[in-house]
């Protein structure tokens, strides 16, 4: 649907029950979804989308089951439509994608008769980098004739309401893995999972914990149990499955953990979402700050690179589950240091060279 259909569906179906501002900066600022699209109906809004994390927790929590997040991603495309150099206050996430897709980190090895890759996705292949190969390595041991793809999902133009450039950036992922007839992606990145999950429908897609099984308790003769707590990325919100998957995992590993409240379905932003730092840096850091509240003193485990990053910018001690596959003691001691930028760059080309020198051997 376009911004007016949404507009008015959300109008007619939003109850202002008040649910969804409870716990979100953004509508505590402009107002509930329904008093917002009655404005853009009656061509007076106010609100400024890109302020809007788009984590989709409105939907989550609405019991009306409406989704006013589709509606603000609309009101960011139709905005960039009209006036394209909004886009330049993201040069920095745009040239982070631009590069991501460029020839010089991007890789596709596809062996012959390959039905599945391994799509790591671009912030944990840059910040942990042997984390990366790890998950490749043990994923590898039970597909033996796996590829592996390096590329860029292009979702920071999606947020940004850059359709033409995400739908085109996309297009041309799902295109070559056509031609060479693979069928299952399996990505390790939750947003990567979210872009080819709702918009590869011929593709099976799948997170690459639902593949892992430690089977063996790493936590076996210590006398002491560490805190932590679990939090999940709002882009696995609506995969239930996806989030047991990470808890038995996580249980299989040995680690008792404690949910932090507002998690599953109820998950909150890390405040990475939506770019909404690059505009209002001030509700981009309220998300950690609420987190921080929540978690105490206490770890965080989580399973995207970008929600570690983000948290950790408010204090917390987070832990990337990747980390504890490849070293339990260290990454619960915090002796596993992700690698910042520029690094991260030089890592994903060292990682491309080592895929290159595996595959097709």
């Amino acid at each position: 649907m376009d911004l007016p259909d949404l507009a008015r569906d959300i109008h007619s179906k939003c109850v202002r029950c008040r649910t969804c501002e409870k716990e979100c900066f953004f509508l505590q600022k402009y107002g509930l979804p329904g008093d917002i699209a009655k404005s853009i109906l009656d061509q007076n809004d106010k609100a400024d989308p890109f302020e809007c994390s788009l984590c989709q927790l409105c939907a989550g929590v609405c019991p009306e089951r409406i989704n006013p997040s589709q509606m603000f991603l609309a009101m960011r495309t139709q905005a960039v439509s009209k006036s394209p150099a909004i886009l330049k206050r993201y040069r920095r996430i745009l040239a982070y994608q631009t590069l991501g897709r460029s020839g010089l980190l991007s890789l596709y090895k596809i062996p012959e008769g390959c039905r599945s890759v391994f799509f790591p996705g671009c912030s944990i292949s840059g910040t942990r980098p042997e984390s990366t190969w790890m998950l490749f390595q043990g994923l590898r041991k039970s597909q033996p004739g796996l590829g592996v793809v390096l590329d860029c999902c292009c979702k920071p133009s999606h947020d940004l309401g850059n359709m033409d450039m995400f739908r085109n950036g996309l297009q041309r992922i799902v295109n070559r893995l056509h031609a060479r007839g693979v069928e299952e992606i399996i990505t390790v990145c939750p947003s990567c999972f979210w872009i080819f999950k709702s918009y590869s429908r011929h593709l099976c897609v799948k997170m690459i914990w639902e593949y892992l099984n430690p089977g063996k308790d790493c936590f076996s003769g210590q006398e002491t149990m560490p805190r932590v707590r679990l939090h999940d990325p709002c882009t696995t919100r609506f995969f239930p499955e996806v989030q047991e998957k990470v808890r038995a995992l996580i249980r299989d590993l040995g680690l008792d953990f404690n949910e932090l409240s507002l998690n599953s379905r109820h998950t909150l932003c890390c405040g990475e979402g939506g770019s909404v730092g690059f505009v209002n840096k001030d509700i981009a850091m309220k998300w950690g700050r609420m987190r921080k509240e929540q978690a105490g003193n206490d770890a965080v485990i989580t399973y995207c690179a970008g929600c570690a990053g983000f948290l950790g910018l408010s204090g917390i001690t987070t832990i990337h589950l990747a980390d504890l596959l490849l070293d339990f003691k260290k990454a619960l001691a915090g002796e596993i240091i992700p690698a910042k930028p520029p690094m991260t760059y030089w890592n994903r080309l060292r990682l491309k060279r080592r895929f290159v020198r595996t595959i097709l051997k």
